[in-house]
C-alpha cells in the first residue's frame, strides 16, 4: 500500500517538472482576412476582440485563409451578437458535410460589450464591422470595430492629406540626401 502511494507521488512529482520544462504559449497572431476597405468607408472608433462559433470545415476553409469580410457586418440578434454575411469558402476536401459559405456566425463577448454595442449601434449612423480574422493562440478571433460612415467629402479629404504627407516625406528624403 505505502508503495503505490509512493509512485503516485513520484508520478505527480514528475508530471509537475515535464510541465514546468513545456514551451510557453505566446501571442503569435496570424491574419487570415482583413477588412482594408472599412478604414476607407468607415470612421473606426472602439475595437473589440470576440471568438467565432465555427463548425470543422469552417475552421478548416478559415485557417486557409479563405475568408471574406467585405460587405460582412456584425448585428445584435436576441441579445447574441452574430457574425452577418462573411463568406467562408467551402472546404476542398468537405464533401457532403461542408457548410453553407454565407451564413450568420455567432459571436463569442461578453454581455456588458453585447449590451454597450446594442447601445451604440441603436445611435443614428453608428454600426459594427469586422475588421479581421486572425488566429490566436490556436482559436480562430475576429476583430470587430464600432464604425461610423464617411461622407464622400470626409474620404476626399482623407485621401488630400495622405498624399499631402507622402509628398512631405519624399522632399524631407530629397532634401537629407
Amino acid at each position: 500500500m505505502r508503495l503505490g502511494a509512493a509512485n503516485r507521488l513520484d508520478t505527480a512529482a514528475t508530471l509537475r517538472e515535464r510541465a514546468n520544462n513545456l514551451p510557453k504559449q505566446t501571442n503569435d497572431i496570424k491574419v487570415l482576412a482583413a477588412n482594408r476597405q472599412a478604414g476607407h468607408n468607415y470612421t473606426l472608433t472602439d475595437r473589440y476582440e470576440a471568438g467565432l462559433v465555427l463548425t470543422g470545415t469552417e475552421v478548416k476553409a478559415a485557417r486557409d485563409g479563405k475568408v471574406q469580410l467585405k460587405d460582412a457586418y456584425a448585428d445584435i440578434l436576441g441579445g447574441e451578437a452574430w457574425l452577418v454575411n462573411a463568406h467562408i469558402s467551402p472546404y476542398s476536401h468537405g464533401n457532403r458535410m461542408n457548410h453553407n459559405p454565407v451564413q450568420n456566425r455567432k459571436l463569442l463577448l461578453h454581455r456588458e460589450e453585447i449590451d454597450k454595442l446594442e447601445g451604440k449601434t441603436r445611435e443614428r449612423g453608428f454600426t459594427v464591422i469586422p475588421t479581421k480574422v486572425y488566429l490566436k493562440n490556436g482559436r480562430i478571433k475576429c476583430e470587430l470595430a464600432l464604425a461610423r460612415a464617411k461622407k464622400l467629402h470626409d474620404k476626399r479629404a482623407a485621401e488630400r492629406a495622405r498624399e499631402s504627407e507622402a509628398e512631405a516625406r519624399a522632399a524631407m528624403r530629397r532634401q537629407s540626401r
